[in-house]
């Protein structure tokens, strides 16, 4: 895996990638891919790949969030209920890979909106979820989670967003911990139909964590650096656009 061309500049970038992410709540999974795309990783070990270091980036950033007190557990739950099984459902599927590009691509927007800000003004009038909306919402983006191998976040915080069911901290801490538990339940899903981690991709995380762990501590008590994120965003444009058309 980790004898792909151009691999340092890789790994310097992970950690950027990570810290950017974990700075709103997110383990940075659709930033990974991306990556992993525009260095011409092989496809088969992308997804396993995306959803460990998820797993360790969102849980660092749902530690300083939740510290911080910015999580609401009521919200948390009403997504999670069905987006645990949903997720490890769709992890056990591969797609073709032309298609996964393609989807990946649609969902790199939702990431690209957000590094942007597109989704960052935030309602003083919070409104509460109904169960049957967060059970539906929860089930589809598990699967589609598991299916890309996502923890989903870059959906559900615009949602959480746009239909005032939160603030911007307490959506960011909420998702971070809904990135965390799909992510942990697609990767069960992928070990149970044989696939395997490769031993490089425990140092990749290791690389992501320095990122990961300044970006949630950051990101939950300061405001980010916007100039950063213009230029992951660029980057995701980038991998969006590699993705589509090749």
């Amino acid at each position: 895996m980790l004898k792909t061309e151009n691999i340092y500049l890789f790994l310097a970038i992970l950690p950027i990638v990570s810290f950017l992410y974990s700075s709103v709540g997110h383990g940075g999974a659709s930033g990974y891919l991306a990556l992993m795309a525009l260095f011409s990783f092989a496809p088969e070990s992308m997804k396993p790949t995306a959803l460990l270091l998820n797993i360790f980036v969102a849980g660092i950033s749902f530690y300083y969030y939740y510290k911080a007190g910015h999580f609401n557990k009521k919200l948390f739950l009403v997504f999670a209920i069905t987006s645990i099984p949903f997720s490890l459902l769709g992890g056990r599927f591969d797609i073709d890979a032309s298609v996964y590009k393609k989807v990946l691509a649609v969902l790199l927007v939702f990431a690209i909106l957000k590094m942007l800000n597109v989704f960052g003004k935030e309602s003083q009038h919070i409104k509460q979820v109904k169960r049957w909306q967060g059970l539906i919402i929860g089930a589809v983006i598990g699967f589609f989670s598991g299916l890309i191998g996502i923890g989903g976040g870059i959906i559900l915080t615009p949602l959480i967003l746009l239909l005032h069911w939160g603030k911007m901290k307490e959506a960011a801490a909420v998702s971070a911990l809904f990135i965390w538990v799909n992510s942990a339940s697609a990767l069960i899903g992928q070990f149970s139909v044989g696939v395997s981690l490769e031993k490089e991709s425990f140092l990749l995380v290791a690389i992501a964590l320095t990122g990961g762990v300044l970006g949630g501590y950051y990101g939950s008590k300061i405001i980010n650096n916007q100039r950063l994120r213009y230029i992951l965003a660029f980057v995701l444009i980038i991998a969006c656009g590699k993705l589509i058309f090749t």
